[in-house]
Order: C-alpha cells, then sequence, then structure tokens
C-alpha cells in the first residue's frame, strides 16, 4: 500500500471532529485559535539519508527538510523538538559532538530552538522532528484556481544529481560539480526569506519533497481541475545545464525526483506583477512554469514540442 492510501483509507476518519488537523490533507496541524502550526516528519537511515557516514549533513538535511514544510504554508519557523533512535556506533563522542555543531549552525542560520525531544536505543538509526511557528493563516493544498499561474521557487533537479553521486551511480566528476550536487542535496536553499510574499499572494503552496509532478498532484489532490507543465519553463541551475549536456544524461530524468525542497505554489494573474517585483526585491528565483486548466481538460506535461506521459514522472512514494 502506498502512504496516501493508508492515510485516505484508514487514518482520515480519525480526524472527522478536528477540523485543525486539515483532514490529515495537508503538511501541518493548524491551530488557528493560537495561530499556531505543527509539522512532524521522520528520517531514516537507508531511505531518507543513504548512511550517516557524514553526520554534519545528515543533521542540516534532517532540519532543512523538516522546516520547509512550515515555510510552504507561510510560517516562519520557531521551534523544533528532536528525537532518534540509535545504534552504539551513532552515540560515539565524536559524533554527538558533530551532530550538536551542526544543530547549532541551522539555529543560528534560521532562528530557531530545539525545545525538547527523546532518545531510544535501537538497531536502526532514524530521526522524527516536530517543528512549530505561528501565523495568522496558512496556505492551504486543494484551494488553487483556474488560470492560476503555477510557480516554484528556485532551481530543480540539483539534489537529484547530488543524490546519485553519493550513491555512486553518476562517476568521474570534477571536484568542483561534486562538492556543488551534494551540498544541494544535504543542504538544500530555503525560499525562508519569501514567506512574506507568500501568503499575501498564493492561493494554494507545497513544497517540492517527493517530486514537481508528485507534488503538483498532491497540492490539488480533491479538486477535479488540471494542470498544464512546461519543462522548458522549469528552472535549472547553470551547473545542471551543463553538467547534464557534458554527461549526455536525460535532463527530464533528473527534473521530477525531489528533495528539492522549493516552494511550488499557485497565484491568480492579477498577481503576478507584484510576485515578480518582491521576489527581485528580495533576491529570490521565482519561476512561473505553467497554469491551473477546467475540469474539462487533462493534466498536460509539454516539452516543446512533446507531450509528455505525466505518470512517468511522478517522483518518490512511499510503499508498505
Amino acid at each position: 500500500m502506498q502512504e496516501f492510501h493508508i492515510i485516505n483509507n484508514y487514518l482520515k476518519k480519525l480526524s472527522k471532529n478536528n477540523s485543525f488537523a486539515k483532514k490529515l490533507n495537508d503538511d501541518v496541524f493548524f491551530y488557528d485559535k493560537k495561530n499556531l502550526a505543527i509539522s512532524i516528519d521522520t528520517y531514516n537511515e537507508g531511505i531518507h539519508f543513504t548512511s550517516f557516514d557524514n553526520p554534519k549533513k545528515v543533521i542540516k538535511k534532517v532540519i532543512r527538510s523538516s522546516i520547509s514544510d512550515l515555510i510552504c504554508k507561510g510560517v516562519k519557523p520557531k521551534f523544533y523538538f528532536m528525537s532518534f533512535s540509535g545504534y552504539r556506533n551513532f552515540l560515539t563522542k565524536k559524533k554527538l559532538k558533530i551532530i550538536v555543531k551542526s544543530l547549532s549552525e541551522e539555529q543560528k542560520k534560521f532562528n530557531i530552538k530545539i525545545s525538547g525531544g527523546d532518545t531510544v536505543s535501537s538497531k536502526t538509526l532514524s530521526f522524527t522532528i516536530v517543528s512549530l511557528g505561528f501565523a495568522n493563516q496558512i496556505i492551504e493544498r486543494n484551494k488553487t484556481k483556474i488560470d492560476d499561474d503555477i510557480y516554484v521557487t528556485g532551481n530543480i533537479g540539483d539534489s537529484y544529481i547530488g543524490l546519485r553521486i553519493i550513491q555512486k551511480k553518476i562517476n568521474n566528476i570534477k571536484k568542483k560539480y561534486l562538492k556543488y550536487f551534494v551540498n544541494k542535496y544535504y543542504e538544500p536553499d530555503l525560499p525562508i526569506k519569501f514567506i512574506s510574499t507568500l501568503s499575501k499572494y498564493a492561493s494554494s503552496s507545497i513544497d517540492v519533497s517527493d517530486g514537481l509532478i508528485s507534488d503538483l498532484l498532491k497540492l490539488q489532490n480533491n479538486q477535479k481541475y488540471h494542470f498544464k507543465i512546461f519543462v522548458d519553463k522549469i528552472p535549472i541551475s547553470k551547473n545542471f545545464n551543463y553538467f547534464i549536456k557534458n554527461k549526455k544524461l536525460k535532463k527530464n530524468e533528473y527534473l521530477f525526483n525531489g528533495d528539492d525542497y522549493q516552494i511550488l505554489f499557485t497565484a491568480s494573474k492579477k498577481n503576478r506583477k507584484n510576485i515578480i517585483k518582491n521576489s527581485k526585491l528580495l533576491n529570490q528565483k521565482v519561476s512561473i512554469i505553467g497554469k491551473i486548466t477546467g475540469k474539462s481538460s487533462k493534466n498536460l506535461l509539454i516539452d516543446k514540442d512533446k507531450i509528455l506521459k505525466v505518470s512517468n514522472y511522478k517522483g518518490y512514494s512511499h510503499k508498505f
């Protein structure tokens, strides 16, 4: 069974009398009476990160991917709780010192504070992060409107190349490119300064964690609307473009696999001018990659003069 089958068919009914849980259909719990937003994520060795050989980098990825759930809702993260299960080799003094130093750097960078947690002895390594923030409102899923522009912040695809390098699926890389892509995998550039603009203009929003198309489908999964995405409009870095051409790789195989942690959002065309203006003032890259279409159409992924099969680019999904 897939993750969302379990949520929709088994767990959702438990939230029936809890409107703050958003029918278990969003990234966060939002208690609007106290302006409180909460998200929770778990990360397992071998699934969310290949190994714990580089604890400094793994910790940074765990923290950033966790607070990304709040950022994409227009919420500035403030506190986090961290629990982990680990084996004896994990709990060495050396690694614990590295973990603490990495957490300290992330706390300073994003102005967040650790507020509690738990530790458990286990044969497998796992982290669970609860992130908290405060906002007057959140930007929900399933609120897109026909003819809304579809935007994404930053660049897409760098992180997946980094993962493939870590997995040794891509070899013989120049040192500067190796460092660049691996860093993009472990330390995604979270668009935290874009929160106020997002809150003001976005109609719906999600972060790109499982893949651009996969997350777009989640963004509007209770709506009957569709989308039209133009592949050549999806933003990529200069390093991505050079690397794909130099290695003779297929671009589309690296664009839709997730771990980007950029914000994928929709907004009315009337807000386009202000969004672009604000993004320039904030020095935050934002790209329009398509639009929301009506019930009578279908989802389209267009690559120049070709229409690609959407189901081929659905990214990552947890299966049980």
